[in-house]
């Protein structure tokens, strides 16, 4: 028998697809459902669960059906809907640096009044300007994640009595960093972080703060160093070892007796093996004896379409009662020493104690153009390090010119 062919099946699928979603609407309907709010995210395997799993609650009790749509590619997808009105009510963003660029054209409605101003800090939900200049809140965060760490487990050196210590040496030892560049169209990001965090810890956070807003050259002797001192660290150069680096996907197992530079969401794979994380100052060279700075990221919550059923999900979403995928700051939820998971509580804790400084990851901040170029960047200097001044250059014409401000850094 003849096989369809490809576009056939597309048109096909297509179909069903609609079919489906009709005979679902129906069934909504039907019992009573009073509207629909979509939301857009990158979201996938169990942080989409969680989140399908909370919104059931929110959709029994307001009879308004949520419509998830996921994508990886979540900056293209948004930016196309835009273009052609069809953009969801809520959108959930990494980082604040394309919603303060959407805020200023005027492009999200302000959510003030819907939540409670005090359960979050600055930091996390800072007044913007929009387009007619007057400063609003733009978004919430919904899931936020801790980074300036570094996991490990297994037969890493000793010689001290702490773990950063035992792992100090790993610093100058290339093979023992488990290390990943390959996230799709995102690929690059895992190689940002590094650099970002070199700089936060080796010259403290106004200095980060300041470049991450476009007030300090990416010529900056300051900068260059946390290039090079990332590239001394894992063997920028380094043929062989660098083209298995390009090519691993970020999310690979880690082997025993190696140590990661990565974030909080990482915390399951190394709960596997018995491991455990220190703050990445104890093993980046150069970084500031006895440090308490740390990188953050968030998934922030915006709102494009202000119906009545977004404005009921932007509630529902701040409200300290509702599980939403790890870790929430919002101060009147439960502590996180109520965690039943030792590892989570620690990290919880930590995004959540008012001593600690806190940073938003830089290159979230930064503009989509810049950011992504950064991303290639640092692809690029594992490659050839050498020619890391021609690439600070290019980043820098890139980045003049005028942006929106926010607060990067701040304590909780």
């Amino acid at each position: 028998m003849r096989r369809p062919r490809l576009r056939t099946l597309g048109v096909v699928s297509v179909c069903l697809t609609l079919l489906a979603a009709g005979a679902v609407a129906g069934v909504h309907w039907a019992r009573g459902w009073t509207g629909s709010v979509t939301v857009l995210a990158n979201w996938g395997g169990s942080e989409k669960e969680q989140f399908e799993r909370a919104v059931e609650r929110f959709e029994a009790e307001h009879r308004i059906d949520v419509v998830y749509q996921g994508s990886s590619a979540l900056s293209q997808v948004l930016a196309a809907d835009l273009a052609s009105g069809t953009q969801p009510d809520v959108v959930v963003l990494p980082g604040p640096g394309e919603l303060t660029v959407y805020a200023a054209e005027g492009r999200l409605k302000p959510l003030d009044g819907l939540f409670e101003a005090g359960a979050y800090d600055d930091v996390w939900t800072p007044k913007v300007a929009g387009e007619d200049g007057q400063k609003r809140t733009y978004w919430l965060p919904v899931k936020t994640g801790l980074k300036s760490m570094v996991w490990h487990a297994g037969d890493l050196p000793k010689d001290g009595t702490t773990g950063g210590a035992g792992i100090a040496r790993t610093a100058g030892e290339p093979d023992r960093w488990c290390l990943a560049m390959e996230s799709g169209a995102t690929s690059g990001w895992p190689g940002t972080d590094w650099v970002e965090d070199i700089l936060l810890q080796q010259a403290g956070p106004q200095v980060y703060e300041q470049w991450a807003t476009g007030g300090l050259s990416w010529t900056d002797a300051r900068v260059r160093k946390a290039w090079q001192t990332w590239g001394e660290m894992v063997g920028a150069g380094d043929r062989t070892r660098v083209g298995r680096i390009l090519k691993d996907d970020f999310g690979q197992d880690c082997p025993r007796g190696s140590a990661e530079h990565q974030g909080s969401f990482r915390a399951s794979h190394w709960q596997g093996v018995e491991g455990d994380f220190v703050h990445s100052a104890e093993v980046i060279p150069g970084a500031r004896a006895g440090s308490d700075r740390w990188e953050v990221s968030g998934d922030l919550a915006a709102m494009l379409n202000a119906t009545d059923e977004a404005r009921k999900l932007i509630r529902f979403l701040a409200d300290p009662g509702t599980r939403l995928p790890d870790f929430t700051v919002n101060k009147k939820a439960p502590a996180p020493e109520s965690h039943g998971d030792p590892l989570k509580r620690r990290i919880g804790s930590i995004l959540r104690d008012s001593e600690r400084q806190l940073c938003w990851d830089a290159s979230d901040v930064m503009p989509p153009a810049l950011r992504d170029a950064f991303h290639q960047a640092v692809l690029r200097f594992l490659v050839a390090p050498g020619e890391l001044e021609g690439r600070l250059q290019a980043l820098e014409a890139l980045s003049d010119g005028g942006r929106p401000t926010l607060p990067v850094c701040g304590t909780t």
